[in-house]
């Protein structure tokens, strides 16, 4: 199992008020699974997909990835594991204003030393469609386009986990699929495990399961018997 939690619980302190943002929380995701996190404002998903992406830690519970128990290891190996293991996507973009979709990219790659960062963020913006947009900053791309950079930077340190926020949020529905589009094959062809929130029931309806969360607890973990797939992601995976 990729990512297995029990008894997760999360309280932050608001001054003198404590606030439980989970509650007693178990929940297993395997490798490979397409997978959406729904629920009301408040409900604890992004709570939930911070635990998951190491970058925040349950005030009490268990939590293994990959079978290792995250809460032993120190923030520098957190950040290793975040780095190689985890990309993310985030509603905003969260692009580098002044820095071209190239260099954007390259930025998980500088964290983790590598030496060959140009080629292999251009291989990775090849693989969202943007191979002709590399020099553009993100001010002169569409919001789509700034979202498939992100996509390519969560990308680009070939992660087994990809974590999304909203990611069709901030665009139109028509750019919307062709993004949940784009996940869909990365999960189809490269076996990426990816987990995403939502509150569109038909954007969560392209997944295979989606779990639901309320008052900071699992109330749901829906299998979804009629996935949907976004145009031409069949077919491709067919002539592939």
């Amino acid at each position: 199992m990729l990512i297995e939690l029990k008894d997760i619980c999360k309280v932050y302190q608001m001054g003198e008020v404590q606030v439980q943002a989970l509650s007693d929380l178990t929940l297993s995701i395997d490798t490979g699974e397409l997978t959406a996190i729904m629920g009301p404002s408040g409900s604890g998903k992004s709570t939930l997909m911070n635990i998951i992406g190491c970058l925040d830690q349950p005030t009490s519970g268990q939590y293994l990835l990959d079978g290792t128990m995250v809460s032993t290891l120190d923030d520098n190996e957190l950040a290793r594991i975040r780095n190689r293991k985890i990309g993310f996507v985030f509603q905003m973009y969260n692009l580098l204003p002044r820095t071209t979709a190239l260099g954007n990219v390259e930025v998980p790659l500088v964290y983790a030393g590598a030496s060959n960062r140009r080629e292999r963020a251009m291989r990775s913006l090849a693989e969202v469609g943007l191979a002709d947009r590399t020099h553009h900053r993100p001010n002169e791309l569409s919001g789509g386009e700034q979202q498939r950079v992100a996509i390519a930077r969560a990308l680009v340190n070939n992660p087994d986990i990809i974590l999304a926020d909203e990611p069709t949020g901030n665009v139109d529905s028509k750019t919307g699929l062709q993004i949940i589009g784009l996940f869909q094959r990365l999960n189809l062809e490269r076996g990426i495990t990816i987990i995403y929130v939502t509150h569109d029931r038909e954007i969560a309806q392209f997944t295979r399961r989606i779990i639901h969360l309320r008052d900071g607890r699992l109330v749901g973990n829906e299998e979804v018997s009629d996935q949907r797939f976004a145009p031409g992601v069949l077919a491709r995976e067919v002539t592939d």
